[in-house]
C-alpha cells in the first residue's frame, strides 16, 4: 500500500471511530462530533504509564490511545507513533515531539506551548483552539487543523502545510489556520499552497520565501508582515489587511486574486 493510500485509510478509520451525530468531513469539521463522549474526554492510561512506555524504548507506540486531559508537560515523544490517539485537553507544554507521528490525533484545546515538533507528521491533526504559542514546527508536515488556535510566535520554517492535489479523494486536505492568532509566527520557506488562512491574525508574521499560491487570506490581518520573496500567485486577498508590509515589491501581488478588495491604506 502506498503512503498516501495508507494515510487516506487511516483518516477513514479515525472518523469511523468517532461518535457522530452527523457526518464529519475529512477537513475536521466539529459539527456533529460529540466532544463530551468518553473517547474525547477520558484517558485509558495514567501519566506514569505513558512515561513507562516512553522509557521502555524508542520508538514508542501509543497509537490510538485515549490520553485526554493528562499532564504530559516536558515529556519526550521523539519519534513516537501517536497516530489516531485522543489527546484533547492534554498539557504538552515544553514537550518534545520531534519526528513523531501525530497524524489524525485529536488535540482539541491541548496546551503545546513551547513544544518542539520539528519534522513531526501532522497530517489532519485536530488542533482546534489549541495553544501552540512559541511551538517549533520547523520542517513538519503540518497539513493540520489549527482553527482558532494560538500560534503566537510559533515557528513553521520550511514546514509543509500545503494541499497535495494528487491525493484529495476525501476533499481538500490542507493546513487550516482559519481565525487562528499567529502574530509574529515564522513561516519562512514554508509551503502554504491552498491553505486556509482566512480571518487569521498574522500581524508581524514572517513569510520570507514562503509559497502562498492559491492560499485563502480573505479577512486575514497581515499588518507589518514580512513578505520578502513570498509567492502570492492566485492567493485570495479579499478584505485582507496589508498595511505596512515589509519587503513587498511593486508587482508581487499582480497574480493574486481580489487585490482590489484588499485593505492597503
Amino acid at each position: 500500500m502506498s503512503d498516501h493510500a495508507g494515510m487516506r485509510l487511516s483518516a477513514i478509520l479515525v472518523l469511523l471511530c468517532l461518535p457522530l451525530a452527523a457526518p464529519v468531513s475529512g477537513q475536521g469539521v466539529l459539527d456533529g462530533v460529540d466532544l463530551a463522549s468518553p473517547r474525547m474526554t477520558q484517558a485509558e492510561m495514567t501519566r506514569d504509564e505513558v512515561a513507562a512506555v516512553l522509557a521502555a524504548g524508542s520508538p514508542a507506540d501509543l497509537s490510538g490511545k485515549r490520553l485526554n486531559g493528562l499532564d504530559l508537560s516536558g515529556f519526550d515523544f521523539t519519534g513516537a507513533n501517536l497516530r489516531a490517539a485522543s489527546m484533547n485537553g492534554c498539557n504538552l507544554s515544553g514537550a518534545r515531539l520531534d519526528g513523531a507521528d501525530i497524524g489524525q490525533v485529536w488535540m482539541y484545546r491541548a496546551n503545546l506551548s513551547a513544544a518542539s515538533l520539528k519534522g513531526a507528521k501532522m497530517f489532519q491533526t485536530q488542533l482546534w483552539e489549541a495553544n501552540l504559542a512559541g511551538a517549533d514546527m520547523t520542517g513538519a508536515h503540518a497539513a493540520a487543523i489549527f482553527t482558532g488556535a494560538d500560534l503566537t510566535g510559533a515557528v513553521f520554517r520550511g514546514a509543509d502545510l500545503s494541499a497535495d492535489l494528487r491525493n484529495q479523494s476525501m476533499g481538500l486536505m490542507r493546513g487550516v489556520l482559519r481565525s487562528a492568532v499567529a502574530d509574529g509566527a515564522d513561516f519562512s520557506g514554508a509551503s502554504l499552497g491552498h491553505t486556509d488562512l482566512s480571518f487569521a491574525k498574522l500581524r508581524g508574521a514572517i513569510f520570507r520565501e514562503a509559497d502562498l499560491a492559491s492560499a485563502d487570506l480573505g479577512g486575514a490581518d497581515m499588518t507589518g508582515a514580512d513578505v520578502t520573496g513570498a509567492d502570492f500567485t492566485k492567493a485570495d486577498l479579499t478584505s485582507t489587511r496589508m498595511l505596512d508590509l515589509q519587503g513587498a515589491t511593486a508587482n508581487q501581488f499582480d497574480q493574486s486574486v481580489n487585490l482590489d478588495r484588499a485593505i492597503r491604506n
